[in-house]
């Protein structure tokens, strides 16, 4: 199985730190974060690694080359412009091929490892859902007790940017900018969308606070 890193944006949300800095590059425990789903995904056998890049582009392929320091193949996946979370996954399907395939995004910590997954089977997507946090305590999606995701009903839980993906959820769109989100949505709407709830550590580092409590939590150990 390959995997998908989603390194593209902005990361507005972060600046000052990203103004001179890309996000994945930005150091949680001693090394870039995007290093550390690098090395997670080595970890669990996934070899061959496709990262969207746009936002400073260069210094993330310097950094991190053809990704053999970390026990990976990474390919890169260009964009003139950041084409969003369906669009950038569109852009990349010729690095990424037929199967499913694991999608990270890239401004996430958690250490659900992508073998906790089940397969696929007739699913166009299976979401690793995790308890709310406090930062968005609404929630994003209901898990029912036949473990498919509902756009609605109750309890909620927080959607964690990770997912193993059928590529067909966005093969028969255009290039270009669009949201993943709608075509989940639809998927879910034709009960084709599973999840996982993790119950370990995660964290989504979208702020410098977050980014630093992530970084003292790790305690410089490298997760």
């Amino acid at each position: 199985m390959k995997a998908m890193i989603l390194a593209a944006g902005l990361g507005t949300r972060m600046r000052p730190l990203t103004d001179h800095c890309p996000k994945p590059l930005l150091p949680v425990a001693g090394k870039p974060l995007i290093v550390h789903h690098l090395e997670r995904l080595a970890a669990a056998g996934i070899v061959d690694v496709v990262i969207n890049v746009s936002y400073r582009a260069e210094q993330i392929i310097a950094a991190l080359g053809d990704g053999r320091d970390f026990g990976v193949r990474i390919a890169w996946s260009r964009e003139e412009a950041p084409l969003e979370t369906g669009g950038g996954i569109r852009r990349a399907l010729p690095l990424l091929g037929e199967a499913p395939f694991w999608l990270v995004n890239g401004d996430v910590w958690c250490d659900v490892t992508p073998l906790a997954m089940a397969p696929l089977g007739d699913d166009l997507a299976r979401l690793v859902l995790v308890d709310n946090p406090d930062h968005h305590a609404e929630g994003d999606f209901h898990l029912d007790a036949a473990g498919r995701v509902r756009e609605r009903g109750e309890p909620r839980l927080t959607y964690a940017g990770l997912a193993l993906l059928d590529p067909a959820l966005v093969a028969d769109r255009p290039d270009g900018a669009f949201a993943l989100a709608p075509l989940l949505r639809a998927a879910m709407a034709e009960g084709r969308v599973g999840g996982h709830h993790h119950h370990g550590r995660w964290v989504d580092v979208g702020t410098p606070a977050r980014l630093a409590a992530l970084d003292r939590a790790l305690g410089g150990a490298g997760g």
